[in-house]
């Protein structure tokens, strides 16, 4: 939070709050810092900005990222799958997409299951461990 009653500009944040593209969970942060806020946003609008992708394409990776099990913006993932059908992504593109980044929760899986089988192994090998808790 800004201690004096100076408030920097926050051109980006306006934009972004304007066109309905604000996400409310950043209220905080942008009260508490609204200068890193402006940077965060700035760094994560150059891609688009620099127009290297097509806008189709930055709308699906929009959706991979909003979808990702790290993530979970159910309004973000809305937003996008709109804007990625508007500008011509199909159906089946779009599906795509949200199919390719379910696989990141499966790594938990894949993580986790070949350590219960140690672990259970272990345990029926050598008992319970002690002082665990």
């Amino acid at each position: 939070m800004i201690s004096d009653q100076t408030k920097p500009a926050t051109p980006i944040s306006n934009a972004l709050r304007d066109a309905g593209n604000w996400n409310p969970g950043w209220d905080s942060l942008a009260e508490l810092d609204a200068e890193w806020m402006e940077k965060f946003l700035d760094m994560g609008l150059h891609p688009m900005r620099k127009r290297v992708l097509e806008p189709k394409t930055i709308e699906l990776i929009a959706i991979a990222v909003d979808a990702s099990c790290t993530h979970l913006y159910a309004p973000g993932v809305r937003r996008h799958i709109r804007k990625a059908l508007e500008l011509g992504a199909s159906v089946e593109e779009v599906l795509a997409v949200l199919q390719l980044t379910s696989v990141l929760g499966l790594h938990s899986m894949a993580l986790g299951a070949p350590m219960l089988i140690e672990e259970a192994q272990k345990l029926a090998a050598d008992g319970p461990m002690n002082g665990t808790y």
